[in-house]
């Protein structure tokens, strides 16, 4: 690409989910409502698993941070998204959108470590119960948080720090409703390889490890488990484990989906599309899981409804 179609921009343009203005109502009030339903639905569970004390373990501990990271995550793309339908403007600026991505990576990549910490705390109460509360103590929790965050915000700012080296062309038109990172990077015209190679090699990070250590935790639960004699231990055993492996399946299934819908449809909006169900619908999904199959949480929701009708 010559010098001269290079320029030093101060914005892209946000294509969105559709350009048809009878569309942009109807879009406007949905995403707004499933926005609501996430803010409100792990607000109330991370507000109930803190007031209740019976729920001050380390299991809960971890789900209300997820909570707190699933509202953090929607939050830095949904609210964009409703003001640029509002305004009917599609355009945000280059800082923004670069902030945009590094909140949209942080808080992705801590549902990601958040997710795998909690299947180990999983396996240490069904295979280690006896030394639970030793090898699980607040000091470790802290660290496995604390960990959770740093892996997060290093594998964040570097994608972030590689896209301010790159040059951009005169064409900035983002097929996607948020600032999504390799739709960002293939708007360059300089040289990619680097990015990309980081893509790769981050994704093994905040992919791949923690899925496989997800894996390997449910793997020697499942070992623990078909060793236990009584059926119903067995069952109760499993049951504590429910909520989280039907959160972990709709996370990963959702990101393959994305992964694959990428693949297949490129630059194309059909791609922005799919990555709603990730991105949105997700999200909204886990309080619902974890307060319809969790009858410590329906009963915490339930003391914090009370109280609030009390105030």
């Amino acid at each position: 690409m010559e010098p001269g179609n290079q320029t030093t921009i101060s914005e892209f343009t946000l294509l969105g989910l559709s350009e048809e203005e009878e569309l942009q109502p109807l879009l406007f009030w949905v995403f707004l409502s499933l926005y609501l339903v996430t803010f409100i639905g792990n607000l109330l569970v991370t507000l109930a698993i803190i007031t209740d004390s019976h729920l001050h373990m380390p299991m809960y501990f971890f789900l209300s941070n997820l909570s707190f990271a699933d509202i953090c995550f929607t939050s830095t793309t949904i609210p964009k998204m409703l003001v640029n339908i509002q305004t009917q403007s599609k355009v945000i600026t280059y800082a923004g959108c670069l902030t945009q991505m590094y909140f949209f990576m942080l808080f992705g990549g801590l549902d990601n470590f958040l997710l795998t910490v909690m299947a180990y705390d999983r396996f240490v109460a069904i295979c280690h119960p006896l030394h639970y509360t030793v090898i699980m103590n607040p000091t470790f929790c802290g660290i496995l948080l604390l960990a959770s965050w740093l892996l997060s915000v290093l594998d964040a700012l570097l994608h972030c720090l590689m896209v301010l080296q790159l040059s951009f062309c005169t064409e900035l038109e983002i097929p996607h409703f948020y600032c999504e990172l390799n739709q960002v990077i293939q708007l360059a015209c300089s040289n990619t390889f680097l990015n990309n190679l980081v893509i790769y090699l981050a994704s093994g990070l905040v992919g791949i490890i923690p899925l496989t250590g997800i894996l390997f935790s449910y793997s020697k639960i499942v070992t623990c488990i078909l060793r236990i004699s009584s059926a119903g231990s067995r069952y109760k055993a499993f049951s504590t484990c429910r909520s989280h492996l039907s959160v972990v399946s709709l996370f990963y299934g959702m990101g393959l989906g994305v992964c694959l819908s990428s693949a297949s449809f490129q630059n194309s909006r059909a791609s922005a599309i799919v990555s709603v169900m990730y991105t949105v619908v997700t999200p909204m999904l886990n309080p619902f899981i974890y307060s319809l199959r969790n009858k410590d949480i329906k009963q915490a929701l339930q003391k914090l409804h009370r109280h609030l009708e009390c105030h």
